[in-house]
């Protein structure tokens, strides 16, 4: 049946005043707006944190007084750093991602606001950058994560939109686009890690987030590759035991650390309410941790260790004490009640 010509005329009539709508346009400038800021802020951060472990990396090297600096430095920068986190801005520690996951499922803007807030926005930012200046091994992308989260839900209070939900999924995939540098890897992103319940009237949101993010990034840092360029390829069948035992390997690893680090925050989160002494504490001895093994690797573990990452990739060989000084130090760091992320270490 063809549609009749009232039918016709009511949908142009509608479809006009959908695009002339002048709360509509705020809405999607306000959006859009959200969308551009987490590309801007992710690729400021970005530069923050390459400064701070620079920062770090200068302070500690040299003969002398200056390789044991990281004995004070570490611990007391961690120190600073948790306390700050637990008394100031409670809800940015750790990666940030589970904190993006958690307020999609909240229905109260309160509680939302205890998760996402421009105070926890700035708090992240300045913790994990200070946290990557004391050398503990942490990363920035997980913490853009909530970045974007905070941004695009601040955009939907100012713009009066509904979807909470879908803005903040949009916000956290926009935040990984900017971090990574790749508009696609924010989509996979999206769908995998934070869309248990993905919905389909959040595609264009999502997508329009990532790329405004994306290219936004990309105009300020540059096309860059994450972990260099590599002409290495796995022969069949001579390579394959291997590339599988890496799988393998790789894959029980990963999860005994995890395993590991969810024990041990079970067992500090019984001290929700503790006092600062024991935060401290916590914070001092996994920066100690950090100290001693970061020295005993020659300075290799502290940070991201984005450098040696991107060193092994490109053909350069990592000596076989690394893995194990990187493991301890990552779950030090992890547990230690700071920001910052686990992606890159």
């Amino acid at each position: 049946m063809k549609p009749t010509r009232a039918f016709r005329t009511g949908m142009m009539r509608r479809s006009s005043a959908l695009v002339t709508s002048p709360r509509l346009w705020k809405m999607r400038l306000v959006f859009w707006a959200g969308a551009l800021a987490t590309g801007v802020i992710s690729a400021g951060f970005a530069v923050l944190a390459d400064e701070a472990q620079g920062v770090f990396a200068q302070l500690t090297s040299g003969q002398g007084w200056r390789m044991a600096l990281p004995l004070i430095l570490t611990p007391l920068g961690m120190v600073i750093c948790a306390l700050a986190a637990d008394r100031y801005f409670p809800g940015a520690q750790g990666s940030g991602i589970p904190q993006a996951i958690a307020a999609r499922h909240l229905r109260d803007d309160a509680e939302r606001g205890s998760l996402l807030s421009i105070r926890l926005l700035i708090g992240k930012i300045l913790l994990t950058v200070i946290g990557l200046a004391s050398g503990a091994s942490i990363g920035r992308e997980g913490p853009t994560v909530q970045v974007g989260a905070s941004l695009m839900l601040l955009s939907a209070r100012l713009g009066g939109m509904a979807h909470a939900k879908g803005l903040i999924l949009a916000g956290s995939a926009a935040g990984i686009a900017a971090a990574f540098n790749t508009p696609l890897a924010g989509i996979v992103f999206a769908i995998e890690e934070m869309g248990r319940s993905y919905s389909s009237r959040t595609n264009g949101v999502v997508l329009s987030a990532v790329i405004l993010a994306g290219v936004a990034s990309l105009g300020l840092q540059g096309s860059y590759t994450y972990f260099g360029l590599t002409q290495a390829t796995a022969q069949f069948p001579g390579d394959w035991p291997l590339v599988i035992a890496c799988g393998i390997c790789g894959g029980a690893f990963r999860a005994a650390f995890s395993r590991l680090t969810l024990a041990v925050t079970r067992r500090l989160r019984r001290w929700k309410h503790a006092p600062a002494r024991k935060i401290a504490a916590i914070a001092g001895a996994a920066g100690l941790i950090v100290a001693v093994s970061g020295m005993a690797t020659g300075g290799m573990t502290f940070g991201t260790s984005y450098a040696q990452a991107r060193g092994a990739v490109e053909g350069e060989t990592l000596p076989w004490f690394f893995f194990i000084g990187k493991f301890v130090v990552t779950l030090a760091s992890s547990v230690s009640g700071i920001p910052g992320g686990l992606f890159a270490p």
